[in-house]
């Protein structure tokens, strides 16, 4: 076990992430409450795990174990299509991560060793190099997830208690960014330069698509699911660009996606704990009932949308800028993903918040506790902390960063 600059920041999210979902689950979950604990707990230790592992069998049982707790979360903590949801997301990521495996054997095979560094260093024959790529990515996509392979995520996060949203959103869907930044780059940088065409058009596709998605969604919870999708193209757009703007934009818009994500599923367990509603339709009005309340929904939307000043801004604006250098075109279409962004994010915050309170029902919803004052803090800080001072997280990530960009230009003699 180890850690460097690339992941030492997601076992950090990781731990800061966790405490919080727990306390947001305070008055959500009144059954079983032991094996719920139990649960998070062993989902966490197997986060952290992939995180720090230094061998790639090792890895893969941390990568694929922790599919066991987040299926046990959903499945009997969640909404009332929980078991569909809870299935179909242990399906998509399992059918994957079978490749995965396959490709994991094939590489110690021929390298003789399952040590990461020391594969890092081995020359793989770019014949392979090929096949070993697809299978990873193949993997990777789905736990990201990319566009086609997205489907799963709106419906684990619509049926998962709000807890389960938030690990899922802010950890597990960085694990596949991360594995792109780990295995596929610098292992198999000959394949990594020959697919970049593809995953930037997926990504492009998955930036547009996904926004128009969204706009359209009434639940909103599915709303943020979808905008999670189009956040993470951002993601691998940045990863495959192969500089070094491109690499460290993805890094902090994993970890800034991280925060206002969940942030946001929050925000919606809130109003949920208290109406047990996710319908757009049934709120409107809620700034004249929680103004406290509006005023922090306010401020993740809009780092969501990528306000400058919010941890959003920053990573948008460096994947664009390194995918740019990169393919301009890519760059200029990923761009209408972010005006999109703004479209449905700040539509569903005036359909939410503004308006006349015309619901009954909402006649006596009450503002945020102190409890919940306690879960928000920590988020609104990390989120404008990051805003203004980003050298935070490029002054930890810099020399691996900068490694990988070396050995991948190298590599493909660019």
């Amino acid at each position: 076990m180890g850690v460097d600059g690339i992941s030492v920041l997601f076992v950090l999210l990781t731990a800061f992430l966790m405490p919080l979902c727990i306390a947001a689950s305070w008055r959500s979950i009144e059954n079983r409450v032991p094996e719920y604990m139990i649960a998070f707990l062993v989902l966490e230790t197997l986060v952290i795990g992939v995180f720090c592992a230094l061998d790639i069998v090792l890895f893969y049982v941390f990568f694929e174990f922790g599919l066991v707790p987040m299926f046990l979360i959903i499945g009997i903590w969640g909404g009332a299509r929980r078991v569909y949801a809870a299935f179909k997301f242990f399906l998509y990521t399992l059918l994957g991560s079978v490749l995965m495996l396959a490709a994991i054997l094939a590489m110690i095979g021929v390298a003789g060793t399952s040590s990461i560094p020391e594969l890092m260093a081995y020359k793989f024959d770019p014949n392979l190099q090929t096949w070993l790529w697809l299978a990873f990515f193949a993997s990777f996509a789905v736990k990201m997830p990319m566009w086609p392979v997205h489907t799963w995520l709106p419906d684990a996060h619509v049926e998962a208690p709000t807890a389960g949203s938030v690990i899922l959103a802010g950890i597990l869907l960085k694990m596949g960014g991360y594995g792109f930044m780990r295995f596929s780059l610098p292992m198999f940088p000959n394949a990594s330069e020959m697919f970049t065409p593809l995953v930037f058009a997926l990504s492009v596709i998955a930036v547009v698509y996904t926004s128009l998605v969204a706009f359209r969604q009434t639940d909103i919870k599915k709303l943020i699911a979808y905008s999670s999708v189009a956040h993470m193209g951002f993601v691998t757009m940045g990863i495959f660009s192969g500089n070094a703007a491109g690499e460290q934009g993805a890094l902090f818009q994993m970890i800034s996606h991280g925060v206002i994500s969940g942030a946001l599923f929050l925000c919606v367990g809130v109003v949920y704990d208290r109406m047990h509603t996710r319908e757009i339709a049934f709120y409107g009005g809620l700034v004249n009932r929680m103004p406290w309340y509006a005023a922090v929904f306010m401020l993740f939307t809009m780092g969501n949308v990528g306000l400058p000043g919010t941890s959003g801004f920053v990573g948008e604006i460096l994947t664009m800028t390194g995918v740019y250098q990169a393919s301009t075109w890519t760059a200029i279409v990923a761009a209408t993903g972010v005006i999109l962004s703004a479209v449905y994010a700040l539509t569903l915050y005036r359909r939410v918040i503004f308006g006349e309170l015309a619901n009954p029902k909402l006649a006596a919803i009450e503002d945020l506790d102190w409890r919940e004052w306690v879960i928000f803090l920590p988020l609104i800080v990390s989120t404008l902390y990051l805003g203004v001072q980003p050298n935070s997280v490029f002054n930890v990530t810099a020399a691996s960063v900068d490694q990988l960009v070396s050995v991948y230009r190298a590599a493909v003699g660019g």
